[in-house]
């Protein structure tokens, strides 16, 4: 059986993902509102019952700006750590709030999601993987650094949204004042693309057939600049742009991934088909 993957929206205006199989799914982070996370899922032509529970990786308030009122219509169960629940000053419901460490994972019907910690500026925050039938997807996004909790995870994946925040030199020549360009490439707010691409290159697993690069960051990055830079290295690997302003396609990736160029103009991939076409200081 295979797993779809979107991304609904991704950038510092709001972040949210979408990973699920044929009968359930999960979302990693809510950050933009319920009512956009609906038109996009049905846009996308995904079931809203489908999704069982939301899982937060930090408080930053474009990770989670939608989840009190998405857990509050579809009562949804709200997976976050008690040290990101006492930082984020969100009202949800009690019975909806589950807590969850890193390592241990969570069976949420087929789907099982495992926590990791990273480096970021927040008080307690964590990427995931999802496992389905032996694929497994990465959500690692807001990493400070590539440490060896990304280094792991990252080489078991077969898909992953993987943060690649900004270009150095348009973060250095940038208006941004000094202490906040340290706050975002000092070990605690974002990799660069360059860092990202080290991660890629080195820590890919062969079986790795799809990555989206996510989160990137609005006044110092570029789109066209991070998709060229990365398929230079990509050796078979779809690489696909998160937007800050729409959803992507969903992609289906199996165990047996394989992308295939498709002719100018077609737009079907081979095992990876489309379906349907803090407000933080970190811009």
């Amino acid at each position: 059986m295979s797993v779809f993957i979107t991304s609904l929206n991704s950038g510092s205006n709001g972040n949210c993902y979408y990973v699920g199989n044929a009968e359930e799914a999960v979302l990693v982070d809510a950050g933009i509102s319920c009512r956009e996370i609906v038109k996009r899922m049905k846009r996308l032509e995904l079931a809203m019952e489908k999704v069982k529970a939301v899982f937060i990786s930090h408080e930053h308030i474009d990770h989670i700006s939608g989840v009190v009122q998405l857990s509050k219509q579809f009562q949804l169960p709200v997976y976050i750590t008690e040290g990101t629940f006492n930082g984020s000053a969100l009202r949800l419901e009690q019975h909806l709030t589950v807590s969850f460490s890193a390592f241990q994972p969570i069976t949420i019907g087929g789907l099982t999601v495992t926590a990791f910690p990273k480096y970021h500026d927040a008080g307690d925050p964590h990427s995931f993987i999802v496992e389905h039938n032996n694929i497994t997807i990465g959500i690692i996004t807001d990493i400070g650094v590539c440490c060896d909790n990304v280094i792991k995870h990252f080489s078991r994946c077969h898909a992953a949204f993987l943060e690649a925040n900004y270009d150095v030199e348009m973060l250095a020549n940038g208006g941004y004042p000094y202490h906040l360009k340290k706050r975002i490439s000092g070990g605690h707010g974002h990799i660069s693309n360059v860092q990202a691409l080290e991660l890629f290159t080195k820590h890919r697993p062969a079986f790795m057939g799809h990555l989206i690069l996510s989160h990137l960051s609005k006044n110092n990055n570029s789109p066209a600049l991070v998709k060229e830079l990365f398929e230079k290295h990509a050796s078979g690997v779809r690489i696909t742009v998160a937007s800050r302003f729409e959803e992507t396609p969903v992609f289906e990736i199996d165990a047996a991934y394989t992308y295939t160029p498709a002719p100018k103009k077609a737009k079907i991939y081979s095992r990876s088909r489309q379906n349907t076409m803090q407000l933080s200081l970190f811009q």
